[in-house]
């Protein structure tokens, strides 16, 4: 089986991510987390963000519950984007 298009941003990114030196943790969707919570929580040099990930050309499919997350995390002080490619997430992180 392929990966799906979406996969392949997230192992980009995690692949940057690892370069750089950022902690980073991907939470299981299984129904027994937070729903709408970003594909990737990041830290880097003191920074939180969290990072939802979207297939090329599909960074408007946000969920009503991703929004909530988003707009949460982005109240308490870090920063939560939506991307769909590394580049992105180089503008944002490095």
């Amino acid at each position: 089986m392929g990966m799906t298009p979406e996969g392949k941003v997230k192992d980009k990114i995690k692949k940057y991510l690892k370069e750089i030196g950022a902690w980073y943790y991907m939470p299981v969707s299984n129904g027994m987390g937070r729903s709408g919570c970003p594909d990737i929580l990041v830290c880097h040099h003191g920074i939180f963000y969290g990072l939802e990930v979207k297939a090329p050309g599909k960074i408007n499919n946000t969920t009503p519950n991703q929004d909530r997350e988003i707009a949460a995390i982005n109240n308490a002080g870090g920063f939560a984007y939506v991307v769909d490619s590394v580049e992105t997430v180089k503008e944002i992180v490095g």
